[in-house]
C-alpha cells in the first residue's frame, strides 16, 4: 500500500456568510423564527430583500447583539442590587 503523508491536505474554512436566511439568522441568535419576525417588525433587526427573498445581513445580527450587551451593561450600572458587587460576585 502506498503511504500517505499526514498533514499534506490543507482545509480552508469558508468565510462567514454576509447574508442569512430567516431560519439561519434565527439559529445564529438561538431564537425562534417567530421571535426573529417580531424583532424585524419592531425594526430591532434590519433586513434586505433580494427579489422576493428576505435576508438578514451579518452586520445587522452583530449590531443587535452589541445593542443587547450595551443595554445589559447600562441596566447593571443602574441596578442598586449590583452596587458593591463585581461581575460574578454575589
Amino acid at each position: 500500500m502506498p503511504s500517505r503523508k499526514e498533514g499534506s491536505i490543507t482545509k480552508t474554512t469558508p468565510p462567514p456568510p454576509l447574508l442569512y436566511t430567516i431560519p439561519e439568522a434565527a439559529e445564529a441568535l438561538r431564537i425562534s423564527r417567530t421571535k426573529l419576525y417580531e424583532l424585524l417588525a419592531e425594526n430591532k433587526i434590519s433586513s434586505v430583500h433580494i427579489g422576493r427573498s428576505r435576508k438578514i445581513p451579518a452586520s445587522a445580527l452583530q449590531t443587535y447583539v452589541d445593542r443587547l450587551q450595551a443595554e445589559q451593561k447600562e441596566g447593571d450600572q443602574d441596578d442598586p442590587r449590583r452596587e458593591g458587587h463585581q461581575d460574578g460576585e454575589r
